[in-house]
C-alpha cells in the first residue's frame, strides 16, 4: 500500500494535488483486477470512510444544490442528505448493487428500481459509487492519454444483467492509480448515456496508508440532454469505525 499514492512529475499536477510525495507508481507488476480496485479505493471503497457531498445539478437551465453526508462501507452506501432543509433526512441506500430510497414518515426504505437508477439523484449515486473490480468483466485493454496523462483505458462488460449500465470505458491514469474518465453505455452497449470526469485533490490518512488520493470532484454529462450536467464536490473525508446497523436496512424508520 505505501505506494499506492505517488509523485506525478509534472509541475500542474504537483501544483494541484501532490506536493510533498515522491515514490512514483509502477503499473508494471498489478493484474488489470488490482488495478481497478485500486482505482475503486480512491473513491471510497474502504472499509469504513464518510464524506461530505455538494451536488449542483443543471438541467434544462435550472440549477438545484444539495449537501449529503456519506458513510461509506466498501461499495455499501448511506447518503443522507443535510440540505435542503425541505429534503433533510432523505436517504439513498446502496446495498451489494441494489439502493433503496427512504424519508421521515416512510415505515421502510423503498426500492429503486433500475430505470428509476437513471433518474436524478439515484443516477449520480449509482455512478460515484460504481464497482469497477468486482461488478464489470474486463473485455480488452490498451494505453491512451487523457489530458497530456498516460491511461489504461479499459473496456468493460457488466457480469450481471441487472447492471444499471451494460458497458463501460474507463480510463485510470498509470502513475495516479485513479480514474480519470468513464463513459457509461446503454443497455445494448451502443448508445452513451453519461459521462463523467474525476478529480483527485484531497487526501486522507489512515493508520496503514498515510496520504492517500481520495476524490475531490465528479463532474457527469448527461449526453441525452445537451445542457444536462451534475457537479459532484467531495469534502471532509476521514477513517471512522462505522457500526454494522448503520447499514442494516430493517432498521431503518424503526
Amino acid at each position: 500500500m505505501k505506494n499506492f499514492i505517488q509523485l506525478f512529475t509534472t509541475a500542474s499536477l504537483i501544483l494541484l494535488i501532490f506536493s510533498g510525495l515522491t515514490k512514483p507508481a509502477f503499473t508494471a507488476d498489478l493484474s488489470p483486477y488490482e488495478i481497478l480496485k485500486k482505482s475503486d479505493q480512491a473513491r471510497g471503497n474502504i472499509d469504513g470512510i464518510s464524506w461530505n457531498v455538494t451536488i449542483t445539478a443543471t438541467e434544462k437551465n435550472k440549477t438545484n444544490t444539495r449537501k449529503i453526508r456519506v458513510i461509506s462501507r466498501g461499495f455499501d452506501i448511506v447518503a443522507n442528505t443535510l440540505k435542503p432543509a425541505r429534503r433533510r433526512g432523505h436517504m439513498l441506500i446502496m446495498l451489494k448493487g441494489n439502493m433503496w430510497f427512504y424519508k421521515p414518515g416512510l415505515s421502510k426504505p423503498v426500492p429503486i428500481s433500475k430505470r428509476q437508477k437513471l433518474l436524478g439523484l439515484a443516477t449520480n449515486g449509482d455512478i460515484a459509487s460504481t464497482n469497477y473490480a468486482e461488478n464489470y468483466d474486463i473485455l480488452k485493454q490498451k494505453n491512451e492519454v487523457i489530458d497530456n496523462e498516460e491511461c489504461i483505458s479499459f473496456d468493460l462488460q457488466a457480469k450481471t444483467t441487472n447492471a444499471t449500465y451494460r458497458r463501460i470505458r474507463y480510463w485510470v491514469s498509470r502513475q495516479r492509480m485513479v480514474g480519470i474518465k468513464a463513459d457509461f453505455f446503454s443497455t445494448n452497449g451502443e448508445k452513451l448515456l453519461k459521462s463523467a470526469r474525476m478529480e483527485y485533490n484531497n487526501r486522507v490518512d489512515s493508520a496503514t496508508a498515510k496520504e492517500r488520493l481520495f476524490i475531490s470532484r465528479m463532474t457527469i454529462y448527461d449526453k441525452l440532454m445537451s445542457n444536462g450536467k451534475t457537479v459532484m464536490d467531495f469534502s471532509s473525508p476521514h477513517f471512522r469505525k462505522l457500526s454494522p446497523s448503520l447499514f442494516n436496512i430493517n432498521l431503518l424508520g424503526n
